[in-house]
């Protein structure tokens, strides 16, 4: 085997090692802007190197997951939640034989249009843009890596290839490329990364909520999958010391959720007869996901996430005075758009004054736009 490895030899081992539905490297539909093939690295391995060299990945880190930035060390950022996703797609991506390079690059790029102080913030820009194409974090996903984050002279974006861009636009209905007409689903990979999202936020975010106290581990008895793998794995979840609880519960529902994930998409790829990756977009419905249990007792933890943790005074209440410096921020743009920063201002012309305030304050990070408020408002 000659070294270094070649782009041509890594490429020759996709061939070999991937199931036809895969989407190979080597298949790409390419770029918008077309760049020279690295010698070494695959498109999709250039792609991943292109995310996380962004300054928008790098914001990340300073963006609220489900507690604001600052509330503790060990909770998750909008970074760390990245990474899990990022973990678990390449598990779930080599387990069926798929391209774990572009299920990387998808997972890195879901979250760069999530606005500072997480949800919250996200339907506040909404309700600001509500008469200006409103905010939707997965479509600013899109709007960052094609034309917000540019480090390249001679286009827009990071010009990153066809398939990152469709797994991207994850929540979209239809998609449409040039040589496919309008179809149904992104590649395999693609549904890989929207799919480890979901587990991610469902047992990290637990996690985080046991670690704040504000999920009592004995009121899990209650949720199905909860109980279901805690009596497997020895958890008691009655027990007075949590340690073992806020260890172990993630670690292990995370293991069920993929486990029960390879399960049923395997059997869906299977009975759908999909030979090739155009074959998976053109099929009508979704090849990855749950199995009929899996999709219900996930539902019924969503659910316990939503009353317990996402809404719970502690949280909400603390989102909701960060949100409203955030459309004070927001206002005074509007009344005084000499205050935006000069990239944002220089959109101005293309998008609108109230896009391009938008645009910049889901750039900031939690902790930028309360030193912007205090700034523009003195406290």
């Amino acid at each position: 085997m000659p070294i270094p490895c070649t782009r041509e030899r890594s490429e020759h081992w996709e061939k070999l090692r991937l199931e036809p539905f895969a989407q190979l490297s080597a298949a790409t539909r390419g770029r918008l802007h077309p760049h020279k093939p690295d010698p070494r690295r695959t498109e999709f391995q250039r792609d991943t190197a292109r995310i996380i060299h962004s300054a928008a990945f790098r914001r990340l880190e300073y963006k609220t997951q489900v507690f604001l930035n600052d509330a503790g060390d060990h909770y998750r950022t909008r970074l760390t939640h990245t990474m899990e996703v990022a973990s678990i797609s390449r598990t779930l991506a080599r387990s069926l034989g798929l391209n774990e390079d572009l299920a990387e690059a998808v997972a890195l790029a879901h979250d760069l249009g999530h606005s500072p102080f997480g949800h919250s913030g996200e339907e506040t820009l909404n309700r600001l843009l509500k008469d200006h194409g409103g905010f939707d974090h997965n479509e600013h996903s899109l709007r960052v890596v094609t034309l917000l984050e540019s480090p390249y002279p001679d286009c827009d974006g990071l010009n990153l290839t066809f398939e990152v861009l469709e797994g991207v636009q994850k929540h979209a209905t239809l998609r449409t490329a040039p040589d496919l007409g309008t179809y149904a689903c992104a590649s395999l990979e693609g549904q890989i990364a929207d799919a480890s999202d979901e587990i991610s936020y469902y047992t990290h975010d637990l996690q985080d909520g046991i670690e704040a106290g504000l999920i009592e581990p004995s009121a899990l008895k209650k949720i199905e999958i909860c109980e279901r793998v805690a009596r497997s794995a020895a958890i008691d979840l009655s027990a007075i010391d949590a340690r073992e609880v806020r260890f172990s519960l993630a670690r292990v529902l995370s293991h069920y959720l993929i486990e029960d994930v390879l399960k049923a998409s395997a059997a869906l790829i299977i009975s759908s007869g999909v030979q090739s990756a155009d074959d998976v977009r053109r099929h009508p419905t979704l090849l990855i996901g749950y199995t009929e249990d899996g999709a219900r007792q996930t539902s019924e933890l969503r659910s316990f996430l939503y009353a317990n943790l996402y809404f719970h005074p502690k949280v909400a209440g603390a989102n909701q005075r960060a949100c409203n410096m955030l459309a004070d921020v927001f206002a005074r743009y509007i009344d005084d758009p000499d205050q935006i920063g000069r990239e944002a201002i220089r959109r101005v012309p293309n998008c609108g004054l109230h896009r391009a305030a938008g645009d910049y304050i889901a750039g900031m990070t939690d902790r930028y736009l309360l030193r912007e408020h205090i700034r523009l408002f003195g406290s």
